[in-house]
């Protein structure tokens, strides 16, 4: 019997043209998120030309201009980068739902991936903890699920 070896991506771009969306709200939160992305790309030589960044005013607007760039054909990947923080009403339960289905969705009906930098806190504290400069910025950890996913595909 003939050993099977797992089919996995690396990190190796080799052209691909990446998409970051960026939720303008909590935009100091938002802002450091796509710092960490740019850096993840960077880091695994993707050229700047290669990535085109677009903003939009909330979480609740990145599936939507995540579909809209993914059928434009012009992207390999989606980076989506956002932030929603607790407050006292069931707003955050609504948003962050509707906002993780509607990216998995992109994803799943476009054929093209969308990496996951959403982040869904209690409090400013914990969101800052997640998108500061040094390890464990869930924007620089989209973009290497992009570089991943890119890679997977590529080899299927």
């Amino acid at each position: 019997m003939s050993e099977s070896r797992p089919v996995e991506g690396n990190f190796t771009p080799d052209g691909a043209r990446f998409a970051i969306v960026v939720a303008r709200w909590n935009g100091g939160i938002t802002e450091s998120l796509l710092r960490g992305a740019q850096r993840g790309l960077q880091r695994h030589q993707v050229p700047d030309a290669d990535v085109q960044v677009y903003r939009v005013p909330g979480a609740f607007e990145l599936p939507l201009a995540a579909r809209k760039l993914a059928e434009t054909g012009r992207f390999d990947a989606i980076i989506a980068l956002g932030a929603v923080i607790r407050g006292g009403t069931p707003h955050f339960e609504y948003v962050c739902a509707e906002t993780t289905r509607g990216i998995g969705e992109v994803a799943l009906t476009t054929g093209i991936p969308v990496a996951f930098g959403l982040l869904t806190t209690d409090d400013e504290a914990q969101a800052r903890a997640r998108s500061g400069d040094d390890s464990g910025n869930k924007g620089e950890e989209a973009a290497l699920t992009a570089l991943e996913m890119i890679s997977l595909f590529r080899q299927l």
